[in-house]
């Protein structure tokens, strides 16, 4: 068995992202069918990918009930029309859910264990709100392990906005107009939709859809209407609706295989596993997980932050983004060129896929740039970074 092996992202999809609740695109979807046929379009779009080949499902899901229950990575593989001999699992880090479904099929590629596997992750909120069914233990607040505010994600951005009181709301607001600028003008551009999935739809009320877009961008946002939004986490707060991720439903996917394989098979690799980080922090200053995360990934990789080109950080909120580009003194150009999950919307355990998808096309457009970052903040405090090489 070799001692370690390169890790390559092949491909990835999307379906739509949707707006969660009774009038969102999947009300009437199965979170499990939003996954098959992500795992289907995969196959699909790789030919020369044998689907006995595929050595391991990983899919995530934050709330793992329902249809999002049932070892989600095996049964979705099954319902997707996989070899029966292709196993499958389930992953649970909250918003780095997908993420964590590559990391951890990548560590086993590079350890010999497989050869290629496909991960993802997928949330309904709107059949499962974050943090349904749960029960927390009494003694996080009994024994002040954590600060109340921490298992309410609104809160815990205001209490960055509180740590970093330079960073302020109209700071934030301006960030999520530009966010919402930049997907408007990645989708005119036509360079969201070559990833997305046609994913059929259906309500008792219009009968059969398609869902072909995401829904929950808003074109045209302006600050000045973003100023005029209430703050629902604290009076005269500065976190809004406007300026933090959306409700959303969405499943995501790709292929990852060792470096040789790849090759082996004809498959073309976009980009190569540098290195990867978790990090944890306190809950309550969740969004700030992404800087010791990406501090502990450039040393793995012995790389300096001016050494990366192109970021993908998950927009949860804008303090949270603002907070990991003043730390670094990284220029805003090179952040989520085509706009981020503000714009396109936060399906918690899905998003990591979404954001390295996003990299592999910004790959592809911009050879003179070699090394690029997805991170994002994780719920109970944590913090992810994968860092990969351009193939392009």
């Amino acid at each position: 068995m070799p001692s370690s092996r390169d890790v390559v992202f092949v491909d990835g999809v999307r379906t739509p992202f949707g707006r969660s609740g009774p009038k969102g695109l999947y009300a009437e979807t199965r979170a499990d069918d939003m996954v098959v046929r992500v795992i289907r379009e995969l196959i699909r779009r790789n030919p020369n990918l044998p689907p006995e080949r595929v050595d391991e499902v990983a899919i995530a899901a934050t709330t793992q009930i329902g249809d999002q229950g049932l070892t989600i990575g095996r049964s979705a593989a099954v319902l997707a029309g996989l070899p029966k001999s292709v196993p499958g699992y389930a992953i649970d880090r909250m918003c780095a859910g997908a993420m964590t479904a590559v990391t951890s099929v990548a560590g086993g590629i590079a350890f010999g264990a497989y050869d290629v596997a496909i991960a993802g992750g997928v949330e309904h909120m709107g059949r499962h709100p974050m943090g349904e069914g749960v029960d927390p233990n009494p003694r996080f607040l009994s024994e002040k392990l954590v600060d109340g505010s921490a298992l309410v994600m609104g809160m815990t951005a205001e209490n960055l906005h509180d740590r970093y009181p330079e960073i302020s709301k109209e700071r934030a607001d301006a960030y999520a107009a530009l966010s919402q600028e930049k997907a408007a003008k990645a989708y005119a551009d036509g360079k969201i939709q070559p990833d997305l999935v046609p994913t059929a739809i259906r309500t008792a009320e219009k009968g059969w859809g398609l869902a072909v877009q995401d829904e929950a961008p808003r074109p045209g946002t302006t600050v000045e209407a973003l100023a005029a939004l209430k703050t629902p986490f604290r009076s005269h707060g500065r976190v809004t609706a406007g300026n933090s991720s959306g409700i959303n439903d969405g499943a995501t996917g790709c292929v990852v295989a060792a470096a040789d394989v790849a090759e082996e098979l004809g498959l073309d690799a976009k980009m190569r596993l540098v290195s990867y980080a978790f990090a944890g922090v306190d809950p309550e200053v969740m969004g700030v997980g992404p800087i010791p995360s990406t501090e502990r990934a450039l040393r793995l990789a012995g790389l300096n932050i001016s050494d990366i080109g192109l970021f993908e950080i998950n927009e949860a909120f804008a303090v949270q983004v603002l907070a990991f580009l003043d730390h670094f003194g990284i220029d805003e150009d090179k952040v989520n060129p085509y706009g981020g999950a503000i714009a396109f919307g936060h399906p918690l355990a899905s998003s990591g896929v979404r954001l390295m998808t996003q990299l592999a096309r910004q790959f592809a457009e911009r050879p003179d740039v070699r090394y690029g970052i997805t991170t994002m903040c994780v719920g109970m405090g944590m913090g992810g970074t994968v860092i990969w090489e351009n193939l392009a």
